[in-house]
C-alpha cells in the first residue's frame, strides 16, 4: 500500500466551517420522563397542563375562618369562635373549603373549653392560603426549549402536571480504535504493545456532552477488515470516530476507505498537535479520524467533535473561555499551524502566568495535569518569555487564583506537596527558577544550586541575583543525589572517573538545572572534560526521565536523586546530600497561599510521606532564612 500525501493543511476555523456546512444535520427528538430528564436538552417550550397548587391550600398550621367574622377583634373586645360553626382545625397543604378564605395560625389562638377558641387580632381574605396557580399558572411556560435540565426543573414539571417531554435525542456515537498494536486488556500488554486508552477518553467526553456513546473492540490494520468494520459502525450510529490510521504511514488506511465509502472533505488541518486529522462523509454521516497520540487526539475531539455532538443536541456552540496569559519561557512554534501549547496556571501579583508543560503529542499526563491550553495562532513564530498569550481554561479560574505558582527545579516532593495544597510546578531547573523569580513569574522557586567556591548550597546564588531585594528561603528537604543504574550494570560506575567509560552512555539534566551544576562542579575537581563523556549532551528535564531513561538504557548511567532511582528499581551509589530550598520574596511570606505552603511543608503528614520515598532529611523543613544582599 502506498503512503497517504495530506491534501490540506486547512486553517482550523475554514476546515470545520467547511466540514459542518457540508453535513446535513436534522436533530430529532424522543419523549422521556419527566424523572428521567435530568440534564437532556427540551426540544420545545414545555406550558404546565394544570396550575400549582391546583386547590386553595393552608400555607400555615391553624384554624380556617370566615374573615368577616373576625374584623372586629382586639386585645379590649376579643372574639369567640366555636368549633365546625365559625372555624375549623387545618395543617398546611389541606384544603380550604368555601365559605371559609382565612388561616389563622395556631399561636394566635387561645383554646377555651367547649371546643371554641378566642382570637384577639383580625384576620383578612386569603390570609396564610395559597391560592390556586399562586406557583404555576396552567398554560404558563415552565421551560424554554433548548434547555438543560436542571433537577429543579424537574420537579417544576411536575408540579404543573407534566410526565413525559420531548428532548433531542441524544446522537450515537461510534468509536473504533485501530491499530495491530493496540491492546484491550493490560494483561494481554506485550513489548510492542498499546493499551487503549483514547477511545476510553473518548466514551467519558461522548457521556458528559449528552451523547450516547459506542465503543467497538480495536481493529488491526488490514483494509478490508477495517473497511468491514467502518460499514458496520456508520450503520448503527450517527457520527463516527476512527482512532489511529489518519496519518501519511504505510499501513494509514482510514482516508482511503472513506475516500472509497464516501467522500472526504479535509485530510490535514493547520493544528500542532492534530495536523493529520480527517473530516469525512458516509452514507450522509460524519467520519472523523483522529491521531492515535493521545494529546492530539484529545485536542482534535475537542475542536471538531465536541461541536458536531452539540449540533445533534441543538444546542448553540458557546464562545471559548479564552484569557490572556503571560508565558513563563519561550515558545516556539511553526509559522504553518496552530500551536497548542498545555499549559499550568497562576497569578502572580497582576499577572497571570502560564507555565508550559511536556509539549509531546503522546504525553498524557500533560492534560491531566494542565490547567489551561495556550493557543499560538497560525503565522505566529512562537512566543517569546514574558509576552501574552490567549489560553483556553480547563479549571475554574477562582481556582487557578488560589495556586501557588512553583518554577524550579524537579523533585518528587513537589507532587507529595501539589496533593496537600494547590500548587502549579513548573520544572525549568534551579537557574530558570531563579530566572522566573527575578521576572516576576513565580512565587516560589525550588532550587539546590551549590557554590564551587564555598560547598554552601543557593545562599550565594540569591545574593548575587537579587542584590538589593528582600528575599527569603524556606527551608525544604536534604536530599540524596547520586548514580542511577540498573542493578545488572552496577560494576560500572563507582565515581565520576568511572563515567568515561566507553561502554557507559550517559543521561544528564538540562542546562541550568541543580544536578547538573553538581556534575560539573565534581567533573572540574576531577579534571575531567565533559565532552569526553559519552551521552553528556544528552539532557532530561526531571529525574523520573533520566531513571526511565537509564531503566530502558544499555549501560546507561545518570545522576539524580535515591527516590527517583528507588521508584524505578535501579541501583543507586551515593555522592552528596544537598539542600533543596524554596525561593519567595520576603513580602510574599504575609500571603495566606505561602503560608499554607509552609504549613503543608513543615507539618507532620508531609514528613512522614517524603521520609517513605527514600533518600531524604528533613532537618527544619518549613523554617525562614531572611537573606541579606
Amino acid at each position: 500500500m502506498k503512503r497517504n500525501i495530506y491534501i490540506d493543511n486547512m486553517d482550523v476555523d475554514l476546515a470545520k466551517d467547511t466540514y459542518f456546512n457540508k453535513l446535513n444535520i436534522n436533530p430529532t427528538f424522543e419523549y422521556v420522563k419527566v424523572e428521567n430528564s435530568i440534564d437532556r436538552i427540551s426540544f420545545d417550550m414545555v406550558e404546565a397542563l394544570m396550575s400549582s397548587p391546583n386547590y386553595n391550600a393552608a400555607a400555615m398550621d391553624g384554624i380556617a375562618v370566615v374573615s368577616a367574622k373576625t374584623l372586629n377583634a382586639s386585645e379590649v373586645n376579643p372574639v369567640i369562635l366555636e368549633e365546625k360553626k365559625d372555624f375549623y382545625y387545618i395543617n398546611t397543604g389541606n384544603v380550604i373549603k368555601e365559605p371559609f378564605d382565612a388561616v389563622i395560625m395556631i399561636e394566635d389562638c387561645i383554646e377555651l373549653p367547649d371546643g371554641k377558641v378566642q382570637i384577639i387580632k383580625s384576620s383578612y381574605p386569603w390570609q396564610h392560603i395559597r391560592q390556586i396557580g399562586e406557583d404555576i399558572v396552567k398554560s404558563e411556560m415552565i421551560i424554554p426549549s433548548n434547555h438543560k435540565i436542571r433537577p429543579i426543573d424537574i420537579g417544576a414539571l411536575l408540579s404543573g402536571g407534566v410526565e413525559s417531554i420531548k428532548v433531542f435525542k441524544k446522537p450515537k456515537v461510534g468509536i473504533l480504535p485501530t491499530g495491530t498494536e493496540i491492546v484491550d486488556d493490560l494483561k494481554n500488554l506485550k513489548m510492542g504493545n498499546i493499551i487503549d486508552s483514547n477511545s476510553r477518553v473518548f466514551q467519558g467526553e461522548v457521556l458528559k456532552l449528552g451523547g450516547d456513546p459506542f465503543r467497538y473492540s480495536p481493529i488491526e490494520d488490514d483494509y478490508e477488515l477495517l473497511k468491514t468494520n467502518i460499514l458496520k459502525m456508520v450503520r448503527e450510529n450517527d457520527i463516527m470516530l476512527i482512532n489511529a490510521g489518519s496519518s501519511a504511514g504505510s499501513k494509514d488506511y482510514t482516508v482511503n476507505i472513506i475516500k472509497e465509502l464516501g467522500e472526504t472533505i479535509v485530510h490535514g488541518i493547520a493544528m500542532k498537535p492534530g495536523k493529520p486529522t480527517i473530516l469525512g462523509i458516509i452514507e450522509g454521516k460524519p467520519v472523523i479520524g483522529l491521531p492515535g497520540y493521545p494529546v492530539s487526539s484529545y485536542l482534535v475531539f475537542e475542536e471538531f467533535v465536541k461541536p458536531l455532538i452539540h449540533k445533534f443536541l441543538g444546542k448553540k456552540e458557546k464562545r471559548e473561555n479564552l484569557i490572556k496569559a503571560t508565558i513563563a519561557k519561550r515558545i516556539v512554534s511553526s509559522l504553518k499551524n496552530r500551536e497548542l501549547i498545555r499549559v499550568n496556571l497562576g497569578e502572580v501579583g497582576d499577572k497571570l502566568i502560564a507555565t508550559p508543560l511536556s509539549s509531546g503529542a503522546g504525553v498524557t499526563m500533560s492534560l491531566v495535569k494542565a490547567d489551561g491550553i495556550g493557543i499560538i495562532p497560525q503565522n505566529v513564530e512562537g512566543a517569546e518569555a514574558g509576552e501574552e498569550i490567549d489560553v483556553k481554561l480547563l479549571k475554574p479560574l477562582e481556582e487557578i487564583k488560589e495556586t501557588v505558582v512553583s518554577i524550579g527545579s524537579h523533585d518528587l516532593i513537589m507532587d507529595i506537596l501539589g496533593d496537600m495544597t494547590l500548587l502549579s510546578s513548573g520544572h525549568v531547573g534551579s537557574m530558570g527558577g531563579i530566572m522566573a523569580m527575578r521576572r516576576g513569574e513565580c512565587h516560589i522557586a525550588p532550587i539546590h544550586l551549590l557554590y564551587e567556591k564555598t560547598g554552601e548550597y543557593n545562599i550565594s546564588y540569591i545574593k548575587k541575583y537579587f542584590k538589593g531585594k528582600e528575599m527569603s528561603l524556606i527551608k525544604g528537604v536534604k536530599r540524596l543525589q547520586g548514580f542511577m543504574i540498573k542493578k545488572e550494570d552496577k560494576e560500572l560506575v563507582k565515581t565520576f572517573r568511572d563515567l568515561l567509560k566507553e561502554e557507559i552512555s550517559f543521561v544528564n539534566r538540562q542546562r541550568g538545572a541543580g544536578t547538573r551544576v553538581l556534575l560539573d562542579y565534581h567533573l572540574k575537581l576531577e579534571g575531567i572534560d565533559p565532552q569526553s563523556i559519552n551521552g553528556y549532551n544528552r539532557e532530561l528535564n526531571t529525574h523520573m526521565a533520566v531513571a526511565s531513561a537509564v531503566k530502558d538504557g544499555k549501560k546507561t548511567v545518570g545522576l539524580g536523586i535515591y527516590s527517583a532511582a528507588k521508584a524505578m528499581d535501579l541501583d543507586f551509589v551515593e555522592v552528596t546530600y544537598e539542600d533543596y530550598d524554596f525561593l519567595v520574596e520576603t513580602s510574599m511570606l504575609e500571603d495566606e497561599k505561602i503560608k499554607s505552603f509552609i504549613r503543608a511543608l513543615s507539618s507532620k503528614a508531609f514528613e512522614t510521606r517524603v521520609l517513605s520515598l527514600g533518600g531524604y532529611k528533613l532537618i527544619d523543613a518549613g523554617e525562614i532564612i531572611h537573606i541579606e544582599s
